[in-house]
């Protein structure tokens, strides 16, 4: 049985149109892993029921928090438009910029477009971007949720977990923006 913290108490991942059940699986279990709540915007491009949504999932999906919703708009009136990053490769923004609190709600696109232009444009200045290579098009999804997620709950100080006493995290600075060499 999933557990039921409060939504103002951890972070929420939303997915907007998934089509891959082995992505969502995989999402859900980062869900779990790092306290947050999974939003499922319809329409989803499998079923709830899919092997493939409880095989990457394993044995995380009965304690994974979800619900499942028609529109974006519904999730950003629980949560307030205000408190949604959206992550998309058109963003100007890189997300170690983004100045996240417990609470805040981490949208992502379908796998094969991504968020929409309309939606983007609607707060450009909640729009984030995982810098990658000009050689890749995009991360995979669930490559993309894992590291936005973990940047989140690292920048709350472990908050997000939603736990009475969060686990100590180290290193709870700003990134750098540029290479560090290693010492030797």
């Amino acid at each position: 049985m999933a557990s039921r913290i409060p939504d103002q108490a951890r972070m929420h991942v939303i997915l907007s149109e998934p089509e891959i059940a082995g992505n969502t699986g995989a999402i859900g279990r980062t869900c779990v892993a790092l306290g947050a709540k999974l939003w499922l915007v319809r329409p989803l491009g499998f079923q709830m029921t899919d092997r493939h949504i409880k095989r990457a999932g394993l044995d995380y999906w009965p304690h994974l928090d979800f619900e499942v919703v028609d529109h974006l708009d519904e999730v950003a009136t629980v949560l307030g438009r205000d408190r949604l990053w959206s992550f998309s490769t058109k963003a100007e923004a890189v997300y170690t910029s983004a100045s996240f609190s417990v609470g805040d709600g981490l949208v992502f696109g379908p796998e094969s477009r991504g968020l929409s232009v309309a939606w983007l444009s609607e707060r450009p200045d909640r729009s984030v971007r995982i810098p990658i290579r000009p050689e890749a098009r995009s991360l995979n999804l669930s490559t993309s949720v894992a590291i936005g997620l973990a940047e989140a709950v690292r920048r709350s100080g472990g908050r997000a977990f939603g736990q009475v006493q969060a686990p100590r995290l180290e290193g709870t600075g700003p990134i750098p923006s540029h290479p560090v060499e290693a010492d030797g």
